[in-house]
């Protein structure tokens, strides 16, 4: 018997409400359950695990604390909570085969088969389809054996990607610069197995260069509908520098992604990829998320993901107009008529800025509490790396919130990110500042206006401040044969004047590397300027000079004339203790080349040593004796090493170090380089010095050679002098070996002097004399090339009493 009337009829073609699972922890999912949230075709949604958001949201929303590799468990809540789509986020568990497992009990997925899922967990497989469907991308290889790839690297000529076949957390991919760091790359993934069994096989392609644009496209296998171009900001630190990570921020739509790049992606890409897999028998249903470059040469693939991207859902699904309703979509491609749904975006832009634990992406701390304040309207705060605990939303992962804005012009979306950013707060969080700054770098007036240097982002009255103000902090380095006054065009020296008869001009330059980056985050600035001038005067006392004079030169995004004059003083305070004349400096305010509070520096110095007494001397021999002078700590070398242990120990700068309790690492890591100049230049000048090394970068390994005769090498005894405590701390938190110790750190000594063995007790007395510094013997000359370290067994056992 039929239905009894027309309202029981029209039942009968009624749509039954969706209970959707959502699969997944991070941001992305967070994402999905908002705004699914907002689609009256649902009627509950869990997510698994989900994380502290997703439990914080309303009622229609449950966390279920299923693991996402657990199918038998999901899949047996999924048949007792009458789930009737499933949407996983993340590729492992696609690649795994939760397609087909869903399917066997009937239940749809938003999402490939475990076939068509290869597109991501394998690069070979998507490589080889892309050129059996002539999809443009770059050219490649792919090789199982290591011996094989290294002969191929060894012969190709340009620049290549190496890139893990499998699936390996976002990290297999690596861009070496050079054949040897090509090489190694390939024991990372071949021999050494970084990356496990994802880089059994790898892919050895051509590396494309231009922009680079997200393209997320729905597909129901047949039809495809492609989201606005988004870009994303992978590496860790402002102004793309840094290590990588899952993603920093992002923002859409990408200026560079115009209407007719779009439309040339779609009809050379996204389509012939969906046509070619339906005709290679495994079409693709779900998300296809595809990696472009837009090389000089057109659009070309990168790779492709097969599912949605994190942070790049959070960004474009905010961009969803208000009448189109995800659900509909997702359930449209299950039942292959997604060419039967509404689908338009908003006229509007998107800006997200990821919020990390500190440490990341190295090792981080969690449990840290998050606490809100009131979010600007059209902002929104999504989960990824968090989890309630007794009521309290806490930190649980690397990548911790991610906020989302929208607005009319991207730069009004930028501002409200930033404003949102605000209102979140937890211990040492890390985030960038310059989300989206490519797009700006880009984009044209608006209309015609009147330029001037300001509107550039270069600010004249800043710089006529910051000269009024370092002008008393320059005066004071005044010396004979210089009269230190700046805003000239040059600086003059009386070299007579200053009393030198037949002199030789000796010069050098230098900055103090990564330190900036701890000074920068730590917030102190004065004491930067004395490393760049002991860096550079420490290079000219090494050959006999006397330093003469010293040029600075500070460049930056946006002159903050406090921190400049911070940086000036410090310059000044090392001309001071070093005895030469600051006669000038440059400043430069780069808006496209700096970005944010950053900054850069350099030091230029000029010194004069009379004829004679140029070092080092030819008659250094062996048995003579080499005395080390002291170091004040890391001084500016060797940062880049210091700064990925600290990282990765999940230390902040504002720590306490364990050998004194009073001190903060930043303050530790920040004590400036030793000043040799005056503590030497009375043995210098009396010709007892026969040579002298300054330990920078390298170490002794690298620089004690250098002032040695050929045919000579010498011998550095490791127990000689004192190990200082923030050596033996790195080196006990970072493993590190001893001989790595000796060729990138100055361990405890910071100048290296070769003494004839008859004047070393009068230039021990003269050094201690003139400096307070202390003076150690150390080794000794011999036959040979080199430096011989002994007895580095007395750091391993010192690196074991570091707390």
């Amino acid at each position: 018997m039929g239905p009894s009337n027309s309202q029981d009829f029209a039942k009968i073609f009624e749509q039954d409400k969706l209970r959707i699972l959502i699969v997944g922890a991070g941001g992305r999912e967070h994402a999905l359950a908002w705004r699914l949230d907002q689609s009256p075709k649902v009627d509950q949604i869990f997510v698994a695990p989900g994380n502290g958001g997703t439990g914080y949201l309303d009622s229609k929303i449950i966390t279920v604390p299923i693991s996402v590799g657990d199918f038998e468990a999901l899949v047996a809540f999924a048949v007792k909570s009458n789930v009737n789509l499933v949407v996983p986020g993340p590729e492992q568990p696609l690649v795994d085969g939760i397609e087909s497992v869903f399917r066997q009990v009937g239940i749809p997925v938003f999402g490939p088969s475990v076939r068509a899922a290869a597109m991501e967990g394998s690069k070979t497989f998507s490589k080889d389809f892309m050129a059996r469907h002539n999809i443009p991308t770059a050219s490649y290889r792919n090789f199982r054996d290591f011996d094989a790839a290294l002969k191929y690297v060894e012969s190709v000529d340009h620049n290549i990607v190496i890139k893990a076949s499998g699936l390996a957390a976002g990290k297999g991919v690596l861009i070496p610069t050079s054949k040897e760091e090509a090489v190694a790359g390939l024991k990372q993934c071949m021999v050494d197995k970084e990356f496990g069994s994802a880089g059994d096989e790898i892919v050895i392609e051509e590396f494309l260069e231009g922009q680079e644009l997200s393209i997320l496209a729905f597909s129901d296998g047949y039809t495809a509908l492609a989201l606005p171009g988004a870009q994303d900001h992978k590496r860790i630190g402002e102004g793309d520098t840094g290590l990588n990570t899952g993603g920093m921020g992002v923002y859409a739509p990408a200026p560079c992604a115009t209407k007719e790049v779009e439309e040339e992606i779609f009809k050379t890409i996204v389509q012939p990829t969906v046509d070619g897999m339906r005709r290679d028998g495994m079409p693709f249903v779900g998300m296809l998320f595809t990696g472009v470059m837009l090389t000089k040469n057109g659009p070309k693939v990168l790779e492709y993901n097969v599912r949605f991207g994190d942070p790049e859902t959070q960004a474009l699904l905010a961009l969803l107009s208000p009448e189109t309703d995800l659900a509909d979509i997702l359930l449209a491609c299950v039942e292959r008529r997604l060419d039967c749904v509404t689908f338009a975006m908003k006229k509007e832009f998107a800006v997200t800025v990821v919020l990390a634990s500190p440490g990341y992406p190295g090792n981080y701390p969690k449990g840290l509490e998050i606490t809100f304040g009131k979010l600007p309207e059209n902002v929104n705060v999504f989960h990824a790396g968090t989890k309630l605990v007794d009521g309290k939303v806490v930190t649980d992962g690397g990548r911790v919130l991610a906020v989302t804005a929208t607005a009319k012009t991207l730069k009004e979306a930028q501002t409200l990110a930033y404003e949102g950013v605000k209102a979140v707060h937890f211990k040492d969080m890390v985030y960038r500042r310059d989300i989206g700054y490519r797009a700006f770098l880009e984009q044209p007036a608006a209309e015609k206006e009147s330029f001037t240097y300001a509107s550039a982002g270069v600010s004249i009255d800043a710089g006529n401040e910051l000269v009024d103000r370092i002008k008393p902090i320059v005066k004071a380095t005044r010396r004979i044969g210089s009269d230190s006054v700046i805003g000239g065009f040059g600086g003059l020296f009386d070299l007579k004047a200053a009393g030198f008869k037949d002199p030789i001009i000796v010069s050098g330059t230098d900055g103090v590397g990564t330190k900036l980056k701890i000074a920068q985050t730590y917030g102190k600035h004065d004491t930067i300027g004395i490393d760049l001038v002991a860096m550079s005067v420490n290079d000219l006392i090494v050959q006999g000079a006397e330093p003469l004079f010293f040029l600075d030169y500070y460049a930056c995004g946006k002159l903050d004339v406090a921190t400049a004059t911070d940086v000036v003083k410090g310059v000044a305070d090392g001309c001071i203790q070093s005895g030469c004349a600051l006669v000038g400096g440059e400043t430069a305010e780069m808006p496209s080349l700096y970005h944010g509070d950053d900054y850069d520096v350099a030091g230029f110095a000029v010194g004069a040593v009379e004829r004679e007494l140029v070092l080092p001397l030819p008659t250094i021999a062996p048995g003579d004796i080499l005395l080390g002078i002291a170091s004040s700590g890391v001084h500016s070398n060797g940062f880049s090493l210091v700064r990925k242990i600290v990282d990765s120990n999940a230390f902040t700068l504002s720590t306490s170090v364990p050998w004194n309790p009073t001190k903060k690492l930043g303050d530790e890591l920040l004590t400036p380089t030793t000043l040799y100049v005056k503590q030497l230049l009375p043995a210098v000048r009396k010709g007892l010095i026969k040579g002298l090394s300054h330990i920078t970068g390298g170490g002794f390994t690298e620089n004690i050679p250098r002032v040695l005769p050929k045919g000579t090498g010498c011998w550095v005894d490791a127990g000689s002098f004192t190990f200082l405590p923030v050596f033996r701390w790195l080196m006990h938190l970072g493993n590190v070996k001893p001989e790595e110790m000796a060729r990138t750190f100055n361990c405890g000594i910071g100048m290296v002097v070769v003494v004839g063995k008859g004047e070393v007790e009068e230039v021990t007395r003269l050094l201690k004399e003139n400096g307070d510094s202390a003076v150690y013997r150390i080794g000794e000359v011999q036959a040979g090339e080199g430096c011989e370290m002994r007895n580095l067994d007395k750091w391993v056992e010192l690196a074991k009493t570091a707390v």
